[in-house]
């Protein structure tokens, strides 16, 4: 894989740092905003609670959060032989122009599933019966073909009418992160889940958003800060460390995004003051500047993000951000559209000009992972302070862990 000069300094092994076990929060606190709050504004560490982040804010500041929804998206056969197999649903197999419409499907879908224990299903179908509430629910699974990550599975299922969102939710279980190393409970139905999910799609939590609640979002009404939505779905390929083979042979996963009009032009009218909660918010709002910039060039261009896009434009072809969005803009307008959709796959790592943030919402992260390489990408080389003050002043780490805010 061709890696841009910028990025071709980088070892993985520089981003990586001890994180025993312990430190791992294996299971939520009661109360979500009781969470620890670590906050650096690129001169000085500081701690609070998260219960009071709108007085870390710069008043008028706009929180941009990402309302995709978890999925109970592993599913469990027992077959006569008394093997279990596992099949974890990843994604609609073939076109689909979004992930809700495919849920939305009654009787039968192919989807793109990950199996665990595969050695152990050569042929035939697997057969499930799940009761919810009153509803009896006979789910049926077959292997139609091998890809080259996942396989090709087609469900259907009795009663027809049923949309394939609700067999999820009858019949799977919430996939938890694999490094809590635990079985979901039913806590985690809610817990895992941000109180403002809205539209199904993601097989993980966006989890700087676990830490809102109610109380917070009137606090931040009261400190005059905004709120606005988009639609990130996360894919599995979130946990995927990059490999020892290192940055230049690591595939970015490619993840589904939804934006609204009306938040394209709040960010014109506020450029310099959006904060985004959590990485998949960030991913999502600086895509929007790189598809701003390729509407210049073209102006039916698809809002397709590649791994590589930011690092393949010459700085003489930036634009002011406002520009960019912009663009979109008018490109909305032009094809009478609402919404934009389209996917993205950028990495962003040292090397990367943030262009749409002005600051971040974000849990503390995986050695050697991506979502480590985007938080050093803001923070240069402050990160390795920072881990190294919250490792030593009993913060919790990863998904159900404590929260950070980088200004």
């Amino acid at each position: 894989m061709n890696i841009p000069e910028k990025l071709s300094h980088l070892n993985i092994d520089d981003f990586a740092y001890p994180l025993p076990d312990e430190r791992i929060a294996k299971f939520p606190l009661e109360t979500r905003d009781d969470s620890k709050l670590l906050i650096f504004d690129g001169s000085a560490i500081k701690e609070d609670h998260f219960r009071i982040l709108a007085n870390n804010l710069p008043e008028g500041s706009t929180l941009v959060l990402n309302n995709t929804r978890v999925v109970h998206a592993r599913l469990f056969f027992r077959k006569e032989t008394g093997a279990t197999i596992e099949v974890f649903c990843l994604e609609p197999f073939g076109e689909m122009t979004e992930i809700q419409t495919a849920f939305q499907q009654k009787g039968m879908v192919d989807w793109r599933c990950l199996l665990g224990n595969a050695r152990r299903w050569k042929s035939g179908k697997l057969t499930g019966k799940f009761t919810y509430g009153d509803i009896a629910l006979t789910l049926q699974a077959e292997n139609i073909e091998k890809l080259t990550d996942d396989y090709r599975i087609r469900f259907s299922w009795e009663p027809a009418e049923m949309t394939f969102a609700g067999v999820l939710e009858c019949a799977g279980s919430v996939p938890l992160p694999p490094y809590l190393n635990r079985e979901a409970m039913v806590s985690d139905n809610d817990q895992y889940q941000t109180v403002y999910a809205q539209m199904d799609g993601s097989v993980a939590a966006p989890t700087a958003g676990l830490h809102f609640t109610n109380a917070v979002f009137e606090k931040l009404i009261a400190r005059n800060i905004s709120t606005q939505y988009l639609t990130l779905h996360v894919g599995a390929g979130t946990f995927k460390p990059v490999g020892k083979e290192g940055i230049r042979a690591h595939n970015m996963h490619s993840e589904q995004v939804i934006v609204n009009r009306n938040l394209i032009g709040h960010l014109v009218e506020n450029c310099g003051k959006i904060i985004a909660v959590g990485t998949t918010s960030v991913r999502t709002l600086e895509s929007l500047y790189w598809f701003g910039l390729k509407l210049k060039k073209e102006s039916n261009a698809q809002f397709i993000v590649h791994q590589y896009d930011p690092y393949l434009f010459s700085k003489v072809e930036h634009i002011p951000v406002e520009e960019a969005l912009g663009n979109v803009l008018k490109f909305l307008e032009k094809n009478n559209l609402d919404r934009l959709t389209g996917s993205t796959q950028m990495m962003i790592a040292p090397g990367y000009d943030y262009q749409v943030i002005s600051g971040m919402v974000t849990n503390f992260h995986q050695p050697r992972s991506t979502l480590l390489l985007l938080i050093a990408a803001w923070l240069g080389e402050d990160w390795k302070e920072i881990y190294n003050y919250a490792l030593k002043n009993d913060f919790r780490f990863l998904s159900y862990g404590d929260a950070c805010l980088f200004l």
